[in-house]
């Protein structure tokens, strides 16, 4: 077997394998993480870091005070292996906010990102393909390219409030989806997915017997009213649930995630972990469970909704500063903001300008494979925010004049 693959990869113009079903197998070129690779390269050391999808991260000392914790009982926490698929505390009180959810059906993750990966790994065979909504989070997407699946996109429909385009889905489901993938509230829009495109989404992975794996990280991230986003948990009997610390709790450097499904699904996905990560942290897992537990889960929620909604008007404020060139579909959740801008340049060129004339970071559309628009993040404090945005409407004076 090593001698064939080895005459194939060196004879075929297409890098190929045998794959554990007999099946030959064209490789796939390595496709870049887009927005990450930006944001890896380019973030530590900005002085206005407008690029980020959470709210302003919380210090160990906030988390300590606002869930009045007693030091000396963390202090105790053996730093050891953990329990390899989660603390057994932890995933009941992540359990609980599935109903019908049991603790053997949840996984503590290496945050939101371990959990696509090991969900793609773990789902998707030769010869299947996934259905992704642009512009999105492209982590699906990604692993699936780079294992060899077909990706297939559908629109978002940016003059409908960034609704789904129902026939594009329809057209796009065969019988080779495995996958549908949503990120709900969406990344980078801040859009909550309407009642109708929810149906629309569950008919068509019930027509083809698909999953539906649902990024539900920004839940809890509501800028109008607080009712939390409802979860695809329990709308449909194929669903597969990501969320984590890092987006409505403002504690990403914790990386810690979860993945939530059937006990099958994530048993099959532990094995895949074991190889990935064999686990979380076990200082994390403490200090997550510490932040999920009530009243402390509802504070950390309060104080996200409060930096988001500050922080979009702020937003809408400073940008009106150039009447006719920025405009935004108001986030229905989430700390971002997807901005559209009317000027002559490119969005990556006009977040390379900002960046080494502004000392300002933003992501740009072309990352999320949309021209003429900016993924803003606006959940911060109130100062820095004016004081970044006063430098971004000096850049944009100087395009408009030439400059």
């Amino acid at each position: 077997m090593i001698r064939l693959n080895y005459l194939i990869l060196m004879f075929s113009s297409n890098p190929m394998l045998i794959s554990g079903d007999g099946h030959l197998m064209t490789l796939a070129s390595f496709a870049p993480f887009q927005v990450e690779q930006f944001l890896s390269e380019l973030e530590h050391g900005v002085v206005y870091n407008f690029s980020e999808s959470g709210v302003h991260p919380m210090s160990l000392q906030g988390l300590v005070d606002l869930a009045d914790l007693d030091m000396s009982q963390l202090m105790q926490t053996m730093l050891d292996y953990p329990q390899v698929n989660g603390k057994q505390s932890l995933r009941d009180t992540i359990a609980g906010f599935y109903p019908g959810a049991s603790s053997d059906g949840v996984m503590i993750t290496v945050g939101a990102t371990e959990a696509n990966t090991l969900v793609a790994n773990t789902l998707l065979q030769h010869g299947d393909n996934v259905i992704c909504f642009r512009p999105t989070y492209e982590q699906i997407s990604g692993n699936a390219r780079n294992r060899g699946n077909e990706v297939r996109w559908v629109d978002l429909v940016e003059a409908d409030s960034w609704a789904i385009d129902q026939d594009g889905l329809n057209n796009a489901v065969d019988d080779k989806t495995r996958i549908i993938h949503v990120v709900n509230p969406n990344n980078p829009t801040g859009q909550v997915i309407s009642d109708q495109d929810r149906a629309a989404i569950i008919d068509a992975a019930n027509r083809v017997g698909a999953w539906i794996v649902a990024d539900e990280v920004y839940a809890g991230t509501e800028r109008q009213g607080d009712a939390e986003t409802p979860s695809f948990w329990g709308s449909y009997d194929k669903v597969l649930i990501v969320n984590s610390m890092s987006k409505a709790y403002g504690l990403p450097g914790l990386r810690l995630g979860w993945l939530v499904g059937p006990e099958d699904v994530i048993t099959q996905s532990w094995r895949r972990h074991e190889y990935a990560s064999i686990a979380a942290s076990m200082l994390s897992m403490e200090l997550a469970d510490i932040a999920l537990a009530e009243p402390t889960r509802s504070k950390l929620k309060s104080r996200a909704r409060q930096l988001i909604r500050t922080g979009f008007d702020v937003l809408t404020d400073e940008l009106a500063w150039h009447p006719g060139v920025y405009d935004v579909v108001p986030p229905k959740a989430s700390a971002m903001s997807f901005v559209r801008f009317d000027l002559p340049i490119s969005s990556e060129n006009l977040a390379m300008r900002l960046l080494k004339e502004k000392d300002i970071l933003v992501i740009p559309g072309s990352r999320f494979g949309v021209e003429n628009h900016f993924r803003f993040s606006s959940a911060l404090p109130e100062d820095h925010l004016r004081e970044g945005l006063s430098l971004l409407n000096d850049l944009t004076g100087n395009i408009l004049a030439g400059r």
